[in-house]
């Protein structure tokens, strides 16, 4: 058995795809950090959904909390704005799951109605998100947390997750924000000076526009593109002005 466990605050753009492809799970464990929209009120209505709430704690941690919540041993982590393929769902359902093995997944990342086949950080994009948590847990990381997979094998599925991060242009300037702060007080021992922040915000755009071909995405590519350099260059920033 599987328990499928869904991290969420202030989701309700997203949220009811998300559960809908996760109707086939016996437990759902959706774990709240302080929702003031309907994100709530969608969840309730599902009868295979728990929920609970927490204090935000920084994503890795948020993750192995929820996966403590579970009753089952085999997690399958799914962010709020992300929807199982019904290949997908079939696919897990006929797996023999081996407690050695994490599964990978692949994700098809969508913005304004396209499927983005270019651009860093967006494709090819494999994430892996299902494991048994007696025998490995998320990284204790406040932002761009992981799955520890070392010394364990790793398996990739065939069918696709499908991935709709920003569905509007203001999703990209709260996501930056939040993600920055985060960054910030992950590396609060790092130095860093505004040149820094300034390669690493032009870095972070030319490689997503130029060398992972954005440009070939037309207006969604330039957009993604010009996020992944603002979002490179405020992280950086926050460290370079963070205060005494």
């Amino acid at each position: 058995m599987i328990t499928a466990t869904v991290l969420t605050k202030n989701n309700q753009k997203t949220l009811k795809n998300t559960l809908d492809s996760l109707k086939t799970f016996d437990e759902v464990i959706v774990l709240d950090s302080g929702s003031t929209d309907e994100t709530l009120a969608i969840a309730s209505k599902y009868p295979n959904v728990t929920i609970h709430s927490s204090l935000f704690l920084g994503f890795g941690p948020m993750h192995n909390y929820a996966s403590e919540l579970a009753s089952n041993d085999w997690i399958l982590s799914i962010d709020s704005d992300e929807v199982l393929s019904d290949e997908l769902i079939k696919e897990l359902g006929e797996l023999e799951l081996n407690p050695q093995i994490v599964y990978e997944i692949q994700r098809f990342n969508y913005f304004n109605d396209k499927h983005i086949k270019w651009c860093g950080g967006w494709h090819p994009d494999f994430v892996v998100r299902l494991y048994h948590r007696k025998s490995t847990q998320f990284s204790d990381d406040l932002v761009h947390e992981r799955i520890d997979h070392e010394g364990i094998a790793k398996e990739t599925c065939k069918s696709p997750l499908i991935h709709t991060p920003y569905v509007e242009i203001s999703d990209f300037l709260d996501k930056m924000q939040h993600y920055s702060n985060l960054f910030a007080q992950q590396h609060v021992s790092t130095k860093a000076s505004i040149w820094q922040a300034l390669f690493h915000g032009w870095h972070a755009f030319f490689k997503s526009y130029i060398f992972k071909r954005g440009f070939m995405g037309g207006k969604e590519g330039f957009v993604i593109s010009i996020y992944n350099g603002h979002s490179s260059f405020y992280k950086y920033l926050k460290l370079v002005m963070r205060p005494k």
